[in-house]
Parts: structure tokens; sequence; C-alpha cells
């Protein structure tokens, strides 16, 4: 039997397999891996304009996404080169070569024992190298059609250079947005799980089962529910920049190869806020301090779930909340496809 047929008619299997292995990876790694980053003390190191509430929080060990990377990169390669799924091999290697920027980040942090790693313009450069590799990939293989969603059916072909400028928007604003979205314990994880269960229905539905997509999802929803069960609150480590620019990276990835990245606008709308929120409250500071004389805020801290947090919700009720948001939209735009 053809392998992309097995893939094809057993999808259900092996997408199953692909979470049940991943899972039992990070499990597995989990007792290793955070008692090791102890003692090389590779604690978190706060910032002091956080919300007070997190200072508790200084010393807790991060870098903790080299665990599901691990995970996801070991059964992605299973898929690889067992299943011949070779259509994954380009998010994956966008998914760690965004990871990378964030170990080389954090390494710079818990080294240096400060709250920043990579200046603005090291990460920025860094992340524009990564998404040319990918946007080349794109043109050259998967093309500039992207599918509208709610228009069932309904394509549009980019020119080249507006989809070059577009896939640079999507893919640096995903990966920014996600690694704000890391903030509160088990926040990015969990609205991440969500975005990935998405992807791997949605790649049922629109036909790219053989594709390997499904299974891949699979992979990362597994790898993430079993990391979660030492990073929600209160967290034993944080994924730190590590995974959560690995996480935007898959997320904009599988959109990308997927052709529908205008349906990150709903499946990753928490992404999308907490970014927003951060621009908003910078401008609006800068604005009104260079005409009052004095600084003023939108929301009562940025990214936005600070916001909530300032204002008594706990941990865990932001959580909650965004993670629901998340879910909900996840299926609004699964009516959207087809």
């Amino acid at each position: 039997m053809n392998i992309v047929h097995f893939i094809r008619e057993n999808a259900i299997l092996v997408t199953t397999l692909s979470i049940l292995v991943s899972f039992g990876i990070v499990i597995a790694l989990n007792p290793i891996v955070i008692p090791l980053l102890r003692r090389l003390k590779f604690g978190q190191t706060i910032r002091e304009e956080g919300p007070k509430s997190h200072q508790k929080k200084s010393g807790t060990p991060t870098m903790g996404g080299v665990i599901f990377l691990f995970s996801i990169t070991v059964v992605s390669l299973i898929l690889i080169i067992g299943f011949k799924c070779y259509d994954i091999l380009p998010v994956l290697l966008l998914t760690l070569g965004f990871g990378l920027i964030g170990i080389i980040d954090d390494m710079i942090i818990v080294i240096a024992k400060r709250n920043e790693g990579l200046t603005e313009i090291q990460k920025f450069a860094a992340q524009i190298l990564v998404t040319a590799v990918f946007c080349f990939y794109l043109v050259k293989e998967v093309g500039t059609s992207i599918t509208i969603p709610f228009a069932y059916g309904v394509e549009w072909k980019m020119p080249i250079w507006l989809f070059i400028i577009f896939v640079f928007i999507v893919v640096v604003g995903t990966v920014n947005g996600a690694n704000f979205t890391d903030g509160l314990d088990g926040l990015a994880t969990s609205v991440t799980i969500v975005i990935a269960a998405f992807f791997m229905v949605a790649a049922r539905r629109i036909g790219l089962v053989g594709k390997g997509y499904m299974a891949f999802s699979g992979t990362v929803v597994g790898s993430l529910l079993g990391f979660l069960t030492v990073n929600s609150y209160p967290a034993s480590i944080f994924m730190g920049d590590t995974g959560s620019l690995a996480l935007g990276g898959f997320v904009a990835g599988m959109a990308c190869v997927m052709r529908m990245p205008l349906i990150i606008i709903l499946v990753a709308f928490i992404y999308l806020i907490e970014v927003i929120s951060v621009m908003l409250q910078v401008a609006y500071f800068k604005f009104t301090k260079k005409k009052y004389g004095e600084g003023r805020r939108i929301f009562r801290m940025a990214p936005l779930h600070h916001h909530y947090q300032e204002g008594g919700q706990s941990e865990t009720q932001v959580v909650n909340r965004f993670t629901i948001v998340t879910f909900i939209l996840c299926l609004v735009a699964f009516l959207g496809i087809k």
C-alpha cells in the first residue's frame, strides 16, 4: 500500500499515536529536565515593572520549551522518515528556527541574570532571516494563492511582491504575538493547544491528511499537553522565548502551508490582541508624554493579560477565559473553511 494512501486511510490512528507518543516523551522528560535546569541555575528573572505578584516566581526554571521542542522534533522525524511526510519539514524547520532564536535569547538572560537577552534589533533581524527562508519555500513550492475564510473555495492569487510582504507580516506578527502571550502560567501553552487542535481537524476537513499536517499538529497537541502538567499554575517551569517563539512559528507556518493565513486573525486572536495591546500602550504613552508632559496609559498594564490580572482576576481565571475565547473562535473558524 502506498504510504500516502496509508496515512490518508488511517489518519486518526496515526494522529492519535503522534499525540500519545509526543505526550509520553514530554512526561518522561519533565522530571529530568526541570531539576537539571535548577542545578544549572537557569532561573527566570522577573521584570521589576511587572505585576508584584510575579516577583515570587523569580528563579523558576526557564527554557522549558526545549522539552516540547525535542518531543515535536523526534515524532516529526518519525513521520518524515517513516511515513514520508516531507511536507511537514518546512514548518518543523520554521518552528525550530524561531526556537533557536529563543534559546539564544534565553541563554543570554540566564547567564547575564537580567530580563533582556538579545536586543530588539538583533531579535528582529534574526526573525526576518528565518522568515525569508520560509517565504522563499512558499513562493517556490506552495504558491502565492491564499484561501478566503467563509468564501468556500475562493482563492486570491496574490502578486509575488505583495505575498512576500504579507508573509513577513503574518509570520513575524504571529511569532511576537505568541511571545507576548507567554506571560501567565499556562497561558501560551493552553491557547496554542487549542490552535494546534484546530489545524489538526482543519487538515482533515480540507483534504490535506496525506501531507501529514494532521499528525504533525497532533505532535504539538500531545507535546503541549505534557508540558501543561508542569506549566499550569503554579508553574514548575516556564517555556521562555525558546518555547513561545517556536510556537508562534508553528502557528504561522501551518496557516501558510495550508494556504489559510487569514484564519490566524480568528484562531490566534489572543496572540493578536496581546501584541496590539502592547503597541497601543506604548504609542499612547509616548503621545501623551509629548503632548501633556506625562505619559498616560490605556490599560492598567500591558500585555492585555496583565490588564485583567491588575483588575483583580487571578491567573487561572485569565488563562481559562483566554483559552475559552480561543476555543470559540476556532469553532467559528472551522465553519469558515471547506
